[in-house]
């Protein structure tokens, strides 16, 4: 990837509007300079005018139903429709969707599933159940950003891992 600067009078900068040129390399913000600052012919640069430039919104609770409701909601529709709200991360939940995010394999169903489908970055928490405790570290493994535990069962049918077995 290469090295380029986004310039504009209405840079959100430390809860103030302030003018600034930000230059991003490799997907990072590299540095924030004064909106005047000689960048070089080899930077290329956009100007916005005078639209606003402000930091993506994170939203780290989401329930992607992808593969097992997909027309509930799928990670195409919902990546593209945080998107359009300024949402450049979600966290999908892992219970009230399916497959419920109990197990590595789980994960790793949702991580197939997504491929190709999504407009922003995605990541996943997992779901901490009576039956599970044994498979957590290989969830953590697998790639999960952490863990929630849940006292009462989802309402979903699939997620028999929440009771004991009697």
């Amino acid at each position: 990837m290469t090295k380029f600067a986004i310039r504009s009078p209405k840079v959100l900068l430390d809860g103030e509007m302030k003018a600034a040129t930000v230059v991003i390399e490799n997907g990072k913000i590299l540095e924030i300079l004064p909106f005047d600052a000689k960048l070089g012919e080899s930077i290329e640069t956009k100007d916005l005018g005078t639209l606003n430039l402000l930091p993506g919104l994170v939203d780290t609770h989401v329930h992607i139903n992808e593969p097992g409701r997909t027309e509930w909601e799928g990670f195409n529709t919902a990546t593209q429709a945080a998107a359009a709200g300024g949402i450049t991360t979600v966290v999908d939940m892992p219970l009230n969707c399916s497959p419920v995010t109990t197990t590595a394999d789980a994960l790793r169903q949702k991580l197939e599933a997504l491929e190709g489908k999504l407009w922003i970055d995605c990541g996943f928490w997992g779901g901490v159940v009576p039956n599970n405790l044994d498979q957590l570290d290989e969830l953590v493994q697998a790639g999960v950003l952490g863990v929630k535990s849940f006292t009462i069962h989802s309402g979903m049918m699939n997620s028999h891992r929440f009771t004991q077995s009697t």
